[in-house]
Formats: C-alpha cells, sequence, structure tokens
C-alpha cells in the first residue's frame, strides 16, 4: 500500500487515478463475480454482479454474523452449549457437509461456529439456529434482518445453512457487502475463516478431524477466508479475501463448473486486485491531517481530523497512459477564528475528477482552542492594521 507523505495540501494536491470496474480487459468463467479493494470499497472488476443466485453455503457467513452479534452483545457466549434436535441430527450424515453431530448432545458455541465455518457443517447451523432462536425459521428472520440493515437488497434468507430453497437467494455483491461486514466488525472472530483444519472431539464417539473446505487457503498462504458454496443448479461458488501487508482484496464468484476452477478462478480474481492496482492512504480515521490557521486563538494553528479513513485505488504504472485525474484540495475559511471546540467542523477535504467534485469530507477540530485575553486581542488587532500579520 502507498502512503501520502505528510504535505501541505491547502497548497497543492495528489494526483491519483480514477478506477471504474473493469470488464472489457479481464475475464473470469463464472457465471458471476465481483472484486473489491477493501480499503478504499471501489470495485474494481465485476460481471453481472447483480444476477441472482442461490449463495449455498456462503449462506453461512450470515449465520456466522448473527451469532457473532448476540456474543459481542453477551446474549449468548462462546461457552454456552446448545442441545442437539432431531432435526440437526438428520444433516449429520456422510455425503452431505457435517460437522458429525449426535442426537441429544450438548455442544458449545465455539464449536458449533467451527463446525460451520471451517467444515461447513449443515447440522451445526440448525443445532446453532434452534439454540439462538429456537427454530430455524425465526433464526432466518433475524438473518433477514441483519441483511436490510447492512445493505444487502437483493437477498432472502429461509435458512441457516443454504441448503435447497428457491427462496434462499442473493448476489454476488450482497454477499460482498456481507464480507464486508464480517471483516470489518468482527475482526476477532474472523481468523476462524482461515483455520485449515477443525478436529472434534464428540462425546461418546471417536473425535472427527476435517479439512476447511476452501482449499484455496492451502494454494495461496496470503488468502484467509472466507466461505465456499456448491448447490448443484448453481455449481461451485466461493467468498475469498487476500491479505498482504495493509492491503486486502475480496472477491465473490458463482457458477464456477468445478472445484478445481472454483479454486483458480478465484485465485484469479484476488490476484487481478492486488497485482494490477495500487491502494492509497488519503487519510486515517481519527488521526491528525493537517493544521489550519488560527485568528485571535491562544494557540496560532489548530490541528484537524477526519472521523473515517480515507484511501483511493489507482492502476499499476502500466497504466499511465490511460490515467484521469483526481485532486484532493482543502477547502475552509481561514484563518479559524478563536474560540474552537473539539469535533468543531472547520472545513471540508474535497476530492476532484477533472472540475467535478464527486467527494468531500468534513475536517474536524483535533482540539480545543481558547480565544486569547482582551489584551492580546488588542495588540493582534493594530498588528493586523499595521503590518498584516495575523
Amino acid at each position: 500500500m502507498i502512503k501520502l507523505n505528510k504535505i501541505n495540501l491547502i497548497k497543492i494536491f495528489v494526483i491519483l487515478f480514477l478506477v471504474t470496474p473493469s470488464k472489457a480487459e479481464f475475464n473470469v468463467k463464472a457465471s458471476t463475480a465481483i472484486v473489491q479493494d477493501y480499503l478504499s470499497k471501489e470495485i474494481l472488476f465485476e460481471k453481472d454482479a447483480d444476477r441472482s443466485i442461490y449463495p449455498a453455503s456462503m449462506t453461512k457467513i450470515m449465520t456466522s454474523i448473527i451469532a457473532f452479534d448476540l456474543i459481542r452483545s453477551g446474549e449468548i457466549k462462546l461457552t454456552d452449549k446448545f442441545l442437539i434436535s432431531e432435526k440437526a441430527w438428520r444433516l449429520s450424515k456422510p455425503g452431505n457437509s457435517s460437522m458429525f453431530i449426535m442426537l441429544n448432545d450438548e455442544i458449545t458455541v465455539e464449536n458449533l461456529l467451527k463446525g460451520i465455518i471451517i467444515v461447513s457443517g449443515n447440522d451445526a447451523c440448525v443445532a446453532l439456529a434452534e439454540g439462538i432462536a429456537g427454530s430455524e425459521e425465526a433464526f432466518a428472520s433475524l438473518m433477514n434482518l441483519k441483511a436490510m440493515e447492512i445493505g444487502m437488497i437483493n437477498t432472502n434468507f429461509t435458512n441457516a445453512s443454504g441448503l435447497n430453497d428457491p427462496d434462499n437467494y442473493s448476489t454476488v455483491r450482497d454477499i460482498l457487502i456481507m464480507s464486508n461486514y464480517l471483516i470489518s466488525n468482527y475482526p476477532e472472530y474472523y481468523k476462524y475463516f482461515k483455520v485449515l483444519d477443525f478436529t472434534w472431539d464428540r462425546t461418546g464417539g471417536n473425535s472427527i478431524t476435517q479439512p476447511n473446505t476452501n482449499t484455496l487457503l492451502n494454494k495461496n498462504r496470503m488468502v484467509d477466508g472466507i466461505k465456499t458454496g456448491y448447490l448443484a443448479l448453481e455449481k461451485y461458488s466461493l467468498a475469498s479475501s487476500i491479505l498482504k501487508g495493509n492491503r486486502r482484496i475480496l472477491a465473490v464468484g458463482s457458477g464456477f463448473n468445478t472445484k478445481v476452477a472454483r479454486s483458480s478462478e478465484s485465485n484469479k480474481l484476488l490476484n487481478y486486485g492486488l497485482v494490477k492496482f495500487d491502494t492509497i492512504e488519503i487519510a486515517k480515521k481519527n488521526r491528525i491531517f493537517t493544521e489550519l490557521n488560527v485568528w485571535q486563538g491562544v494557540k496560532k494553528k489548530v490541528k484537524i481530523y477526519i472521523d473515517r479513513d480515507i484511501y483511493k485505488t489507482m492502476p499499476k504504472i502500466e497504466s499511465l497512459n490511460k490515467k484521469k485525474y483526481l485532486k484532493v484540495k482543502i477547502s475552509y475559511q481561514g484563518p479559524v477564528i478563536a474560540p474552537i471546540m473539539k469535533d468543531d467542523v472547520l472545513g471540508e477535504l474535497k476530492i476532484f475528477y477533472k472540475d467535478e467534485m464527486i467527494e468531500k469530507y468534513n475536517l474536524l477540530s483535533y482540539e480545543d482552542v481558547k480565544k486569547v485575553n482582551i489584551l492580546s486581542r488588542l495588540i493582534n488587532s493594530i498588528n493586523y492594521l499595521v503590518w498584516g500579520d495575523v
């Protein structure tokens, strides 16, 4: 990731490159796909990204999120145990993605989550759903409420596992939104998604070790998630993520013809974003950005910050002949008149493409700055009238 030097953005501008979703120069053997720079949130590639799909086991990302939300709120704990019903147990059989739970056993939330995330256990999904909401149907309602909350506008969940149901549908764009939410909000639990295998010491049975269904984890060690899927009608799907240094690229694809293609084509999508583009840091959330001049304050300058991360994505050097210019400027009425309170809006950071402003962000005071006393204000005013010095 490229990081801008600390410079006086009041007087100069930063030249970046405009990124638009690519369709002509790159393709992938999938029915639908999307690639995103995680930091800038810019879409680097998309192919029919709003086409309705059956998300299959990618549904389990939302199943995990519901559990993580409840753990964070204190409503459940990782150590809580849920009783295994007959409905959940009947999904525990060879030929089915399964954790191989046992009827009337009691299993911790943490083990059920590992069974869902690592080995894609449909039985574990039902057990977790019933333990949280009383029934899988009630749990699906929680999933849909969460989907609406985070902006998944083309998704409907009917079960916790993603098993065959025509009313359990989504899009790769919505799966991308869900994946972003997972990584941003639950980094402490996201680590489960890169675990290569899970050994479960069953009560009253032999322990079982199963590998992570995401074989891309073994083929590319920078890949750290996320979730595979398969249905006969939809074929193979994968939500994936790669992390190199501070840069993260997310990809979601569906309609891969084979398991091998799912892995290789997803790797191709991730590396396209990683190799063909750079991420530029413009501002970090709640960090001092620069200083502005102050009039009649006990300090001559006030530190300012932006309350969010701002990143931009640009093509690599080989795309210089196609560059478009972005300008990043500070706009404010200066000098800023004291008194100033922390978090006062003092100006704006504006991002332009050619002569058109495409984004703007508030510049906030990082500190309080009190007004000087009457005598000092009088001296400052005289100096200004005589010398033009503020």
